[in-house]
């Protein structure tokens, strides 16, 4: 099954609330948390990875929190996925370099890289920005790895 993890989950969240507070201001874990009955340990966890790599900014003191490190339109699905999990594997038989057993007969291999590299292309055109709008609209990037993923399924 193709899952993102919980704490990639958790972090498109805290981001998407970051994303629609005006810029100036600056959102705890602890009020992020509550605000989306998320756990608290594993939110802090994954904001302060997000504030290692470049995502968020951290600022400390009473009036401190986070704040996004770049506008939301620059920061893609991909990249806060990566952040958090490291890289997306859909399969290894084309991303493990190690021989497969099955290589010779393989009849899926190259579809699946296919279909990875849409998946990658879908996320990478994906933004924060469009996560954060009500009436999220498919941007045209992920419009056109959608329709790359689906033809190659139906073909």
């Amino acid at each position: 099954m193709l899952k993102l993890t919980k704490k990639a989950d958790y972090g498109l969240i805290a981001l998407r609330h970051l994303a629609i507070c005006p810029p100036e201001e600056t959102a705890s874990a602890k009020e992020i948390a509550e605000a989306y009955g998320v756990p608290l340990p594993l939110l802090a966890k994954v904001m302060q990875k997000l504030t290692r790599t470049g995502v968020l900014h951290s600022l400390p003191g009473t009036n401190g929190g986070y704040r996004l490190a770049r506008d939301p339109n620059q920061i893609t699905a991909l990249e806060v996925i990566r952040a958090i999990d490291g890289p997306i594997i859909l399969t290894s038989c084309f991303t493990d370099h190690r021989d497969c057993d099955h290589a010779e007969r393989c009849t899926v291999r190259e579809p699946l890289r296919k279909i990875h590299e849409s998946i990658i292309l879908l996320l990478g055109a994906i933004t924060i920005a469009d996560i954060a709008r009500d009436d999220m609209e498919v941007p045209d990037g992920a419009r056109t790895a959608r329709q790359g993923l689906i033809q190659l399924i139906h073909a």
